[in-house]
């Protein structure tokens, strides 16, 4: 469940275990038998109560050491140190991203939850992001489902984090970014290119969906990437943090994929 590579990194960024006094209390599981049922249940989208005893820890520990570990924010620090390594490589491919989102239906409310407008009215939350053009995942953010698309561009492209390069300073600024026609604002394309990013947003009217499409697949094809982590088909989290958790340990797990080949 935890790749070598993973694990040398969740070292970097996870809290030291606090200190006990000597012969007080049960034994403390390590830190990697613990990460493997997080990810357990990410991927398999089962209840904590409903984690297999084989791991170690029962689900009780695992939800406590994931609620520590997403107040330090380990997830977001793990998710850049992956694209760290990834853009060190020289795999990351700046010249052409795209940004996007998803519903999900929320079965218990909680925060940053609303109205879905596609599924009746039900209650959801929804998922934004921002990829390479190969697909990586390089931004990422979670609102209420009945919050338009175009609101989440100005944040997730501030949200993209210096990641390094096989040669010269880090990188946060890609070349062009396609988006669908829920972005089609002209202060947004205005935004973007004042910052040197080159706005390729389908026009309502004007371009066709044919054309949209040859360049935004990657991001349609990551999007089912996430659906690997089944604890993503609903969200069960009435705590938004918990829920951008599970996106991000998904996104973690995305771009481990490509480290790993």
């Amino acid at each position: 469940m935890v790749p070598d590579e993973l694990w040398e990194l969740f070292q970097r960024v996870v809290p030291p275990a606090p200190i006990r006094p000597q012969g007080g209390g049960c034994r403390r599981h390590g830190d990697r038998e613990v990460l493997a049922a997080i990810i357990f249940v990410a991927t398999s989208g089962c209840t904590w109560q409903q984690l297999p005893p084989g791991f170690g820890p029962s689900g009780a520990t695992a939800h406590r050491r994931f609620t520590e570990w997403t107040s330090a924010r380990v997830w977001a620090k793990l998710h850049r140190l992956v694209l760290d390594e990834i853009g060190a490589r020289g795999d990351l491919d700046w010249s052409r991203c795209a940004i996007d989102s998803v519903n999900m239906r929320a079965l218990k409310g909680g925060s940053l939850t609303g109205p879905n407008p596609v599924d009746r009215g039900k209650n959801g939350s929804k998922i934004h992001l921002i990829t390479d053009r190969s697909g990586l995942p390089i931004s990422i953010g979670i609102s209420a489902a009945n919050t338009h698309d175009s609101q989440a561009l100005i944040p997730l492209v501030k949200g993209i984090p210096p990641i390094r390069s096989r040669r010269g300073p880090r990188r946060r600024r890609p070349g062009r970014i396609h988006a669908d026609k829920g972005y089609d604002y002209n202060h947004l394309r205005r935004w973007l290119r004042s910052r040197g990013i080159t706005p390729r947003i389908a026009r309502k009217g004007v371009d066709s969906s044919r054309r949209l499409g040859r360049h935004r697949w990657t991001i349609e094809r990551t999007i089912a990437w996430l659906g690997r982590c089944r604890r993503l088909h609903r969200r069960y989290e009435r705590k938004a943090d918990h829920f951008l958790a599970f996106t991000a340990i998904a996104c973690t797990l995305i771009c481990t994929n490509r480290l790993t080949k």
